[in-house]
């Protein structure tokens, strides 16, 4: 090769990856809205294929514009909707706790404390100050998630808008992908497929694991006698889909309530039930949901949406696994080469 074309390649190389760094400033703020408009379009690309067929004139824009809002009434307004529930509660049910039930709320602490004293004389734990503490963070932490209503709602608009266009345009992008990719038409099909499955088996098994807490912190305050059972196993569902967060945002505060109202012993069986149905839900049942259809193994993708939700932020709680699924396909990409080398060599 010529120094002058070293040179040509080179120059380019450096302009290309220059562009690519502004292009990447340029989207950096709309990643998460892009990444969920991606996440929505693979998950619902089946229900746009068929509206296309029943559309006039099987027209591509209709499709995705009711797609898109087959979206927002049946996954964006239930959860605002019931979002806004939970905190107006959470708020309603801490500003209940005046001077004379925080005087009983006390009370009640005091007497378990002294209680489990009896059997453990060396067990030192001030109940009263740690759940006070745990109850402040908590409506803390739930007002920080819900206090920045213009940015989320910036976020769900651009995401909804991506989705249309994704939904009307996503088979361009990736004929587009595919043809600008070095790689053989055969491998990136693979790479494509291999992403989407692990994007629908992570997004499925979160609501699969959802509905599950869901249903069981409503059996949970239905056994011990919380009202609106129903309503607050809806509420633990939605919660649950968010990371950090879960069904503990109701669970601690059902816990609080019964040793206001109710007996240490409701309080404490609420308690228990929280910690099994959380550590069989979230560390057992929803890992081998979420690794089903991908040969990735459970703990790996336990670790791989921790990991994601550590790194990412929520919208993690997917980009961890496909990360991780696009390695592993790359691997066997990778071994197909060498064993086809090989065949070649013999």
């Amino acid at each position: 090769m010529s120094l002058n074309r070293v040179i040509e390649y080179a120059f380019f190389i450096l302009l290309l990856a220059g562009v690519g760094f502004l292009v990447w400033r340029v989207l950096s703020p709309f990643v998460s809205a892009l990444a969920l408009s991606i996440i929505i379009v693979t998950i619902c690309y089946p229900l746009y294929e068929k509206l296309q067929k029943m559309v006039y004139k099987n027209s591509e824009s209709l499709a995705a514009a009711l797609a898109t809002l087959i979206v927002v009434i049946a996954v964006i307004l239930p959860i605002l909707f019931i979002s806004s529930v939970f905190v107006k509660e959470l708020v309603g049910f801490y500003q209940t706790l005046g001077a004379g039930q925080e005087v009983a709320f006390e009370s009640y602490l005091g007497d378990f404390e002294t209680l489990i004293q009896t059997h453990l004389p060396d067990f030192e734990f001030n109940f009263t100050e740690q759940i006070k503490q745990s109850a402040e963070w908590l409506l803390g932490n739930v007002s920080n998630i819900f206090a920045g209503t213009i940015s989320t709602i910036f976020v769900v608009l651009i995401s909804l808008i991506g989705s249309f266009y994704f939904f009307r345009d996503g088979k361009q992008f990736v004929e587009l992908a595919i043809k600008i990719s070095p790689l053989p038409d055969g491998d990136d099909q693979v790479i494509f497929s291999r992403l989407a499955l692990a994007i629908r088996s992570v997004a499925t098994g979160v609501l699969l694991v959802s509905i599950i807490q869901g249903t069981l912190a409503a059996v949970g305050f239905a056994i011990f006698g919380i009202p609106k059972a129903v309503l607050w196993g809806a509420v633990g569902g939605i919660l649950s889909m968010i990371p950090g967060v879960g069904t503990l945002a109701i669970m601690i505060p059902g816990i609080i309530y019964l040793f206001v109202v109710s007996t240490a012993g409701s309080a404490i069986g609420l308690m228990i039930w929280s910690i099994i149905t959380i550590i069989v839900v979230d560390n057992m049942i929803g890992p081998q949901l979420m690794s089903r259809g991908n040969n990735l193994h459970p703990f790996i993708m336990l670790t791989s949406v921790l990991g994601g939700i550590s790194t990412f932020g929520p919208i993690g709680f997917i980009i961890g696994p496909v990360i991780l699924t696009l390695f592993v396909v790359l691997l066997e990409v990778y071994n197909q080469y060498i064993q086809r080398a090989r065949l070649l060599k013999d």
